[in-house]
Order: structure tokens, then sequence, then C-alpha cells
């Protein structure tokens, strides 16, 4: 995390200027992550469409009816998604097999093509946790 996200994140408290933040992440990313990183934004938009852009932690997140849906991050190894928990990890273990997991994260490696249907798969099934959970 570096301090110019962290700026980002602390000047943007109030909705409206998320998306900026958001671009501004985007922007911040060499062309290679930028461009996997923005499949990854329309994967997730596309699984769960009526998500909106949020911005904490100092990486991109989407929300669902206000809440918290998922985040998603670029790094110098891999990408990750957050929170994928343990009880969805193990409702997808035979296609989450072979990615790196550990304490609500899944890790897509970089030198790999992110796997779009499994991202899009995980986000629908944390808008079903997150679902029930308000229910």
């Amino acid at each position: 995390m570096n301090a110019d996200a962290l700026m980002i994140e602390f000047e943007c408290i109030a909705d409206a200027c998320m998306a900026d933040a958001v671009d501004e992440y985007f922007a911040s990313l060499p062309h290679a992550q930028r461009e996997a990183l923005t499949g990854m934004r329309e994967t997730i938009r596309g699984a769960v469409p009526e998500l909106e852009d949020a911005f904490s932690y100092a990486m991109p997140a989407v929300k669902l009816n206000g809440q918290p849906l998922v985040w998603y991050a670029a790094w110098k190894r891999h990408y990750s998604l957050y929170p994928i928990g343990a009880a969805i990890l193990e409702a997808h273990r035979s296609l989450v097999d072979g990615y790196e997991t550990a304490r609500g994260t899944i890790r897509f490696p970089a030198s790999a093509p992110l796997p779009n249907d499994l991202i899009a798969t995980l986000v629908r099934a944390r808008a079903v946790e997150l679902a029930e959970r308000g229910k």
C-alpha cells in the first residue's frame, strides 16, 4: 500500500468521490495490471449488475445496496479478491483448487489470465451470502 493510495482513501469520505478514487487507483497501475484489473472490474460488475463503486482500505471495492460486497486489487505477482470466506471457498472447492487462498482472500497469479467465470461465480456467491445476513 503506498502513501498516495492512503491519501486518496482519507480524502475520499463522501460517496461522490469514490469513482474518482477508483479511477486514480487504476491510473496508478502499470499498463498490464490496469488491463487485467479492468477486466476483473467488468467481470465483477457483470456478475451483479446493481453494484456501485467504492474505495476503502486503499483499494477499489463495490457495494451492493449500500453494503460492501467485495474488494479487489493488483499486487506485484497476483490479483486478489476479498472477502471470499471459508463457506464460499468450501462450496466452490473444485473451482478454487489450484489458487492460493488465505483468511478471506483468493489470489490469482499475474502470470496467468484471470479466471473470469470463477470470479463471477464467487462474486454472485458473496452477494447471496450478504443478502442472507441481511434477513
